[in-house]
């Protein structure tokens, strides 16, 4: 159910960012210390004063809703409708009756809040990869437009404003991952699976040369369906899930009309956190989102 209460009560948007962000109780955001008492208000918002260093803060002091005039009860509803619905940048400035600028301003704020990924794979591992679309948008071109950068076809590079995506999906954890490369080759692949727990790390993979010298690596077990021979799946050997998982980032990326190579991992980090949202009610899943953007 949509928290509609929190996107129609400033009050109700200050308990919930209280509630989330001191948790575990309140400490200062500068020295880290827990010895506080309040000290009024300022607005909607509790203010404290930190006993150590003698600074005062609020709930939103250091946080990406710091500093800002616009509600907070709107951001709120910015970020879940973004995460939730995967709602356009345009569409947010006309249902929180803000400039493009602001809206684009803060969700980048809020994308490079968001950890990024660590990968502890446990195994076995299912990689494959996929090419989006993503240039140079929100910045000047080193040369003039190129009417068909984004159309060529096969296999694209970073270079060629269609990086590599590769997809992890590990088995043994359910985790799922997409992470943008510059390049698709065998230092990259060697690259993300080196944060394995065990070895040899069984790796499921389709037919890609990247993959081949895996085959020669003791510390990895290496099996793989060739779709060329329409291979698709040999008992548990397969890459179905990595597909599944890949299938959501273009449609993801859809709705903003093209993205900057420059910015395409904050968005992929938005698509992690979409699915671990996808199954969460409204309000529980608005707090993860807040909670994920401290």
């Amino acid at each position: 159910m949509i928290p509609l209460d929190v996107f129609d009560s400033e009050s109700l948007a200050a308990d919930l960012l209280e509630q989330v962000r001191w948790r575990g109780g309140v400490e200062c955001p500068r020295c880290r210390s827990d010895l506080t008492v309040k000290n009024g208000s300022y607005g909607q918002f509790q203010r404290c004063l930190c006993k150590n260093c003698g600074r005062t803060f609020n709930d939103k002091t250091g946080m990406i809703f710091a500093h800002s005039k616009i509600a907070l009860r709107k951001w709120l509803f910015s970020i879940y409708a973004f995460l939730r619905f995967n709602t356009s940048l345009q569409q947010l400035q006309r249902e929180i009756d803000v400039t493009y600028k602001t809206v684009h301003q803060r969700v980048q704020r809020s994308h490079e809040a968001l950890d990024a990924p660590v990968l502890d794979l446990v195994g076995p591992i299912e990689i494959d990869e996929l090419y989006v679309s993503a240039g140079l948008k929100g910045r000047e071109r080193d040369g003039p437009s190129r009417s068909r950068g984004l159309s060529t076809r096969g296999r694209g590079t970073y270079e060629g404003d269609k990086p590599p995506v590769f997809t992890l999906v590990d088995r043994g954890s359910g985790n799922r991952y997409a992470i943008p490369a510059k390049s698709a080759d065998e230092s990259t692949v060697r690259l993300l699976l080196a944060g394995r727990e065990k070895e040899p790390l069984t790796v499921y993979t389709d037919g890609f040369r990247a993959y081949d010298p895996l085959d020669d690596d003791e510390r990895f077990h290496r099996e793989s369906v060739i779709h060329a021979d329409n291979e698709y799946v040999d008992d548990d050997v397969h890459v179905n899930t990595c597909e599944r998982h890949g299938s959501l980032v273009r449609p993801w990326l859809s709705p903003h009309r093209g993205v900057s190579k420059d910015k395409l991992t904050q968005y992929l980090r938005a698509v992690q956190l979409r699915r671990e949202l996808l199954d969460e009610p409204g309000r529980k899943a608005l707090k993860h989102a807040v909670r994920a953007a401290l």
